[in-house]
């Protein structure tokens, strides 16, 4: 099997992935593309989470550019009495402001929105956790006061300068502020029972400059290949080079670093609720990757755009990943947490059986049990034949688990239960 697709069948798989697609591309075209899980091809709108911060970015360094605004002018000189007035542009570019990570108020990546002069009203600078220039420290809340900048300076609403001065130019029709028709649904996957919960597709406001926007792996190729020098006529040469020197260790004026085997690759990762993804670039050779994907957590997105920029090989890939519809009857009440004495292990139903691992691995593998008629029998692991037996209470929930006198409990060493038995496995 082609060993990139290979990465992509062990992320969607080990991550519990819905689906999952990407490409490896250079300044020129697009080298390979590939898909996995229960998507309808490799053209599907997801959303991009973080990535939109390049934009913004580039947006900003333009308008330096034109004139319009120095990277080192405190935002208070565009956006008057706002908290954090004394934050320069470069700083809030960089994470390296001492605001604070997140606004203010309800989680803002899952509610709606509201305007600028709300967002400023919540955010006084009271939430700051360093000095200016102290430390890098992520801040979605500094891309928000960023795109209001940008609206004060240009005339026009972040939103429509995304659309007239980079989407158009380059031809990226599938990217847009909300989801087109037949948009990716975005799922958060259970940790325990594998069942899926869809997620809120919100419009985030005064903060979609760090994290509205959506598109798809052809138009991450296009941006891709733009933040590799594809385009001068948009950004100037020297500019781009500038935006990917390091201000703080792995970070540059709106563009994470990350070394690779090839030199230092430029990009961003992303997440937003329901959704992941990441798009880096060596800016010297032009090659890069793109990956989308519709789920919260379960991968690194940026380890796996690398794995299809290198092409690492994958001896061992495990099966698909089917999400769980309903839990059968024989096993409700036991995904979770349990403890054998004082050792905690989580209990997953996965692609119809369940596997028992220690949280704390220490080089221990796990067990797994499938059903045979309404028994839980091991199929793997040092448990392998043992039955797992459910012992309820009267009224129906699970007290403890037994197999083969090793005991499991809710809580450690639960008075309630039977002494754990079992021995350290070798």
């Amino acid at each position: 099997m082609e060993r990139r697709q290979v990465c992509l069948d062990v992320a969607q798989a080990t991550g519990r992935l819905t689906s999952v697609v990407g490409a490896v591309f250079h300044r020129y075209g697009v080298v390979w593309v590939g898909s996995s899980g229960a998507c309808p091809g490799v053209a599907g709108q997801y959303r991009m989470g973080s990535i939109t911060k390049t934009f913004t970015a580039v947006l900003v360094m333009q308008a330096r550019d034109a004139g319009l605004l120095s990277l080192d002018d405190p935002i208070d000189r565009h956006l008057g009495d706002v908290g954090y007035a004394e934050a320069t542009i470069r700083q809030l570019l960089s994470h390296t402001s001492g605001a604070q990570s997140e606004p203010a108020g309800p989680w803002w990546e899952r509610s709606r929105g509201d305007d600028f002069d709300a967002l400023v009203r919540a955010n006084d600078g009271g939430g700051r956790v360093a000095g200016a220039g102290e430390f890098h420290h992520y801040s979605n809340l500094g891309y928000g006061l960023l795109g209001e900048v940008l609206a004060r300076v240009t005339g026009r609403p972040w939103r429509q300068l995304v659309h007239d001065v980079l989407l158009t130019p380059l031809g990226m029709s599938q990217t847009s502020h909300l989801p087109r028709p037949h948009a990716q649904p975005g799922w958060s996957v259970d940790h325990f029972t594998g069942i899926r919960t869809l997620e809120p597709l919100t419009s985030t406001g005064a903060m979609a400059p760090a994290g509205q926007l959506w598109s798809t792996v052809p138009d991450l190729v296009t941006w891709g290949q733009f933040l590799a020098g594809a385009r001068p006529d948009l950004l100037d040469p020297s500019t781009l080079h500038e935006m990917s020197l390091p201000v703080a260790d792995d970070y540059g004026l709106g563009l994470k670093l990350s070394a690779n085997a090839g030199g230092v690759l430029v990009g961003h990762g992303g997440s937003m609720p329901g959704f992941m993804a990441a798009l880096f670039v060596d800016p010297g050779s032009g090659i890069g990757a793109a990956v989308l994907t519709n789920a919260t957590t379960g991968i690194d997105t940026q380890q796996l755009a690398m794995d299809l920029i290198d092409g690492d090989f994958i001896d061992d890939v495990p099966d698909r990943w089917a999400p769980t519809v309903a839990l059968p009857a024989e096993v409700e009440g036991v995904p979770g947490l349990w403890f054998w004495g004082n050792s905690a292990l989580e209990a997953r139903w996965h692609n119809g059986g369940l596997d028992i691992s220690p949280l704390a691995r220490f080089g221990t593998s796990g067990d797994r049990f499938e059903l045979d008629g309404d028994r839980l029998v091991g199929v793997s692991g040092y448990h392998r034949g043992e039955t797992l037996r459910l012992h309820r209470r009267p009224d129906g929930s699970i007290g403890h688990l037994e197999v083969a006198t090793w005991i499991l409990t809710r809580t450690p060493y639960d008075p309630e239960a039977p002494i754990p038995g079992g021995h350290p496995r070798r």
